[in-house]
């Protein structure tokens, strides 16, 4: 269940102007006294979480290919370079045969436990034209298992961001209504109030893991709107893992379930105290009107 720390070699695979805005990046963590990251990445099958880890290290560390199936157990790659350590754990799809794939959430929660979630990647599609039902039932299911708070230390990553969108509308205002859809499906999937979402402040982040993405004039992959797209998934990683949210811990409680277990069993004092209470009452109504009546039940 580990995984060998190496020298992040593929860092040298980046153009120039990405290592310097890496660096930066890292700098400002360890500034901060964070010597090490761990990056959950979660999501769907066939999205693109695998690629997006492929990106982000610089090396095929994960294999991918359209014509085989995910792994069935999460993977953690970890590189370190200049003192500082990045651990990015790519997971299975959380669907299965049009359903919430639970046993992948299970493995999940297994793997991560006594680690802690500086932050997740949850990844989707920018090119697909709806959500439906099962969306919603991922994103609860996600909420079950980790709780609201994961949410906080969210980013929403749309791959596949160097499309096409239809004639009639632009880049911008496609990839706009997608994001906006995704993150009304997350709000009512993890059934946070409004206030506490707005909160939340999720951040959407594209991608584009193809060998065709264009590049800038500093050699960068680029995004249609000119966004050197590696960089500022970092920046927007190093921002949440930052943010005054705290980072989620996994421990034994949550992975034998027992944290709503705890919720409930904190009910339970009160629930018999308005038993008695009510039952206290209905005694006390009988002997009132037995009182009047004069007459026995």
């Amino acid at each position: 269940m580990g995984s060998i720390v190496r020298e992040w070699v593929g860092f040298q695979q980046f153009p120039a102007a990405t290592q310097e805005k890496l660096i930066e990046f890292f700098t400002k963590l360890k500034q901060k006294d964070m010597n090490s990251l761990t990056v959950v990445v979660m999501g769907k099958g066939g999205v693109g979480k695998s690629s997006t880890v492929n990106s982000l290290i610089g090396e095929q560390v994960v294999r991918v290919s359209p014509f085989q199936a995910e792994g069935l157990r999460p993977v953690m790659v970890s590189r370190t370079m200049g003192g500082f350590t990045i651990n990015i754990i790519d997971t299975p799809g959380l669907v299965e045969a049009g359903y919430v794939n639970h046993q992948a959430l299970e493995l999940i929660k297994g793997f991560l436990v006594n680690r802690t979630i500086d932050v997740l990647l949850y990844v989707d599609r920018v090119d697909v034209y709806r959500v439906d039902e099962l969306d919603k039932q991922v994103v609860q299911a996600i909420t079950q298992t980790f709780g609201k708070e994961i949410w906080c230390k969210t980013l929403l990553v749309l791959t596949h961001a160097q499309f096409s969108p239809p004639d009639d509308l632009s880049y911008e205002t496609f990839s706009s209504k997608r994001s906006d859809s995704l993150l009304k499906t997350i709000r009512a999937g993890s059934k946070m109030g409004k206030q506490q979402f707005q909160d939340s402040a999720i951040e959407v982040v594209y991608a584009e893991n193809s060998g065709r993405c264009s590049k800038n004039d500093k050699e960068e992959k680029a995004l249609p709107n000119g966004e050197a797209w590696i960089p500022n998934l970092v920046k927007a990683i190093t921002e949440v893992a930052t943010n005054q949210k705290k980072a989620i811990h996994v421990d034994k409680k949550m992975v034998d379930g027992s944290y709503s277990d705890d919720k409930g069993k904190k009910l339970i004092p009160l629930i018999i105290a308005a038993q008695y209470f009510i039952v206290k009452m209905i005694q006390g109504a009988i002997k009132s009107d037995i009182k009047i009546s004069g007459k026995p039940l």
